[in-house]
């Protein structure tokens, strides 16, 4: 990366700090990317085995996906045959979609993936494997018809991708979410993580055991739509209820 592209990224990441929702942050991305003939992208965190389609659809920070291809993806059950899944869990590097020929090779469903995804301007992609402080796996993807990324632009996109969803976490919209109440319980495991205590401090503290604290820690993700212990104690104080 030369001086000035280092310049250049550092001055568009700067520029993400003054997005208010990730949609904003998706719009800014696609006017820093089209030069790479770009058109999509897509990110979140990786969903576990057996998830249902909506436990999949929340793991989803960054969207802006052609919306046929997405219900169709996840009424097929796609996400557990999509290489760009495996590529992500089994190899920490960048790569491009046409890099994981062999991962896919003699899987009947992941070449239908891979082939339908051509059909939505998809026919091309670079995805970057990032992880989150509490070690959850992401995946944050380009894609379009003629995508080219050249190795010496990796290491960019990398850095790009790794602010642009850090800085999605802190602003995951609402959607149109009722209002939601947490315990007392609840708000106060969270209220002691936000202070940086561990779930066994938590613990001593709360007079619970550690898998009392990490029940009431997961209760709270799921209401609160968290991927994350860090992502839940952002959204709660996005949200006032703690501070």
């Amino acid at each position: 990366m030369s001086r000035r592209d280092f310049e250049q990224t550092i001055e568009f990441i700067q520029d993400l700090d003054r997005a208010r929702t990730p949609t904003e942050v998706c719009g800014m991305l696609l006017s820093k990317v089209r030069r790479f003939g770009a058109e999509y992208v897509l990110a979140g965190t990786m969903p576990s085995p057996g998830t249902n389609r909506e436990q999949q659809i929340s793991n989803i920070i960054l969207d802006h996906w052609p919306v046929e291809w997405s219900r169709r993806y996840f009424a097929h059950g796609y996400v557990f045959h999509d290489p760009a899944i495996r590529g992500v869990t089994s190899n920490m590097r960048p790569f491009l979609w046409d890099e994981l020929e062999p991962l896919y090779r003699d899987d009947e469903t992941a070449w239908r993936v891979m082939d339908e995804a051509g059909e939505f301007r998809l026919k091309r992609g670079f995805t970057i494997p990032l992880v989150t402080l509490e070690g959850d796996i992401a995946g944050f993807s380009l894609a379009g018809e003629k995508l080219e990324v050249s190795p010496a632009d990796r290491g960019m996109l990398t850095l790009v991708a790794t602010y642009a969803l850090g800085r999605s976490f802190l602003l995951r919209e609402d959607d149109g979410k009722p209002l939601l109440s947490l315990s007392r319980r609840e708000q106060e495991a969270l209220q002691w993580a936000a202070e940086g205590k561990s779930e066994w401090e938590t613990g001593a503290i709360m007079g619970i055991s550690e898998h009392g604290v990490d029940k009431h820690m997961r209760a709270a993700r799921l209401k609160l739509g968290a991927t994350s212990r860090t992502h839940a104690v952002a959204e709660a104080i996005r949200r006032g209820l703690i501070k």
